[in-house]
């Protein structure tokens, strides 16, 4: 991702630089322009990247090769002013020119994230998601202007706080991870962490702060395990004995904490693994709920005092709820469709840079994944007036008619299918199995009747024939 190629780009020689912007994939927080571009269009990538999470736009580069030379200075005057004559309110932008060596030489564009939504001067609106800036339709602009509420408060400064309130150690790491060289105060002020007036933010307290809590007590998370699939009340409550951790620290601490937590306390089951081999497996993936933990701590409401995340693992499932509520722009009843929107850009932008989160808009994508992976249920959302909670469950996703119908050894056929998540051909399957073709076919055959699988091909003996399972 770009962060990670472009984090120490001052530091680099100069005659590579040119060469790491050409290799950087352009992401949620980059984007390249040739020196070609009209000024006026500059306005949809600064407008997209102020209302998302910020981010780096070069220009000077054209499909893959330099074209810097055609920045003269009337150019990027006009550049320089463009956040101003071409958004509404003028977009906040750092612009410099940046060395290459050999003479040459490109301008870049840092925007920070903002607490207005921008336009431009045209009325359009835009937001990055992944690696392009998507225009808004009127519902979805309305919806980023009432989000913007509660965007705002990671940016606010936080009473009393200083920089001696800071760990050193997650400031440091933080430090390597942007590849700053730089005073403590220069570091900060690179991801908004610091206001101008000197104040450190909210995010920079819950993100390397010793003990954030003293300022915001809602910031932690509870890990609790249940003896039983209902939580019960008084005298049947099935909470267990010791297992009820409250986790607080910095936000990498905190994840870092309850992961360990989590992953100590989650109920085991026998189940076949990919080696083809029964073996003790917990009962929801690793890879699912810690993403499912990743996303609440990094997008949940810390403006909403007095709740914190909760964490429940039951003998069948995993509940992870965080305060808020999704974000306008999202359906909480298609999870799979909602775009990319980070509550808290700052905090989003930072886990990434310290490589807690990918930050490419696929976390909720990547949770289904997982789980489907070992044909279990489809994770399940469910919004309530102040939350969000996520329920991951250790079920099949095949009804119970068709596990009783399912013929001996299908889990075997069922594994390898959703292993190599791609068709395969009788021929793969009999070779990952080890099983004889006929058993195979046979197997096949009768999934297929359950609906299960479905077959393409021209003909019983099609070579490019191959078996798929149906989702």
């Amino acid at each position: 991702m770009s962060t990670v190629i472009l984090h120490d780009l001052d530091q680099t020689p100069p005659n590579d630089r040119l060469q790491r912007l050409l290799d950087a994939p352009e992401d949620q927080w980059f984007d390249r322009k040739s020196a070609r571009v009209a000024v006026k269009d500059l306005a949809r990538p600064l407008i997209a990247f102020a209302n998302a999470e910020g981010g780096t736009l070069a220009i000077g580069l054209r499909e893959g090769s330099y074209d810097g030379e055609l920045l003269d200075a009337d150019k990027e005057n006009a550049i320089r002013q463009a956040g101003i004559d071409f958004t509404v309110p003028p977009v906040r932008s750092h612009v410099r020119r940046l060395e290459l060596g050999g003479g040459r030489s490109l301008i870049l564009i840092d925007v920070p994230p903002s607490e207005h939504v921008h336009e431009s001067t045209g009325g359009d609106v835009y937001l990055r998601v992944g690696d392009e800036s998507k225009k808004l339709t009127y519902g979805q602009r309305r919806e980023l202007d009432y989000d913007r509420g509660s965007a705002q408060f990671e940016s606010e400064p936080v009473p009393d706080a200083t920089c001696a309130d800071l760990d050193g150690r997650e400031l440091q790491r933080y430090r390597s991870a942007i590849g700053a060289s730089v005073d403590d105060a220069t570091a900060l002020r690179a991801r908004s962490l610091l206001r101008r007036e000197g104040s450190l933010t909210h995010a920079a307290i819950l993100l390397l702060g010793k003990h954030p809590q003293d300022w915001l007590p809602q910031a932690h998370v509870r890990v609790m395990r249940y003896s039983e699939n209902s939580p019960g009340t008084g005298s049947r409550q099935s909470l267990e004995s010791g297992k009820d951790a409250r986790l607080e620290g910095p936000i990498p601490q905190v994840i870092d904490e309850a992961a360990k937590c989590i992953e100590a306390w989650i109920p085991h089951r026998r189940a076949l693994g990919s080696n083809r081999r029964f073996t003790d497996q917990p009962i929801v993936p690793a890879d699912a709920w810690l993403e499912g933990l990743v996303n609440a701590v990094v997008h949940r409401s810390y403006s909403m005092a007095g709740d914190h995340i909760r964490v429940s693992i039951y003998p069948s499932r995993i509940e992870i709820e965080s305060p808020g509520r999704f974000p306008g722009l999202a359906d909480p009843t298609r999870p799979l469709d909602i775009a990319r929107y980070a509550r808290n850009p700052r905090i989003a932008r930072v886990c990434s840079d310290l490589g807690i989160t990918l930050e490419r808009g696929e976390g909720i994508r990547r949770i289904f994944e997982e789980m489907r992976l070992l044909g279990l249920a489809d994770p399940q959302y469910h919004q309530t007036s102040g939350s969000v909670r996520l329920t991951l469950s250790a079920s099949s996703r095949l009804s119970l008619e068709q596990q009783d119908a399912l013929p001996h050894g299908a889990d075997e056929v069922l594994a390898v299918l959703r292993g190599l998540s791609r068709p395969l051909g009788t021929g793969d399957i009999v070779e990952e199995t080890g099983r004889s073709r006929p058993w195979v076919r046979r197997v096949l055959n009768e999934m297929e009747a359950l609906g299960l699988v479905t077959w393409d091909g021209r003909s019983d003996k099609d070579p490019r024939a191959r078996w798929s399972l149906r989702e």
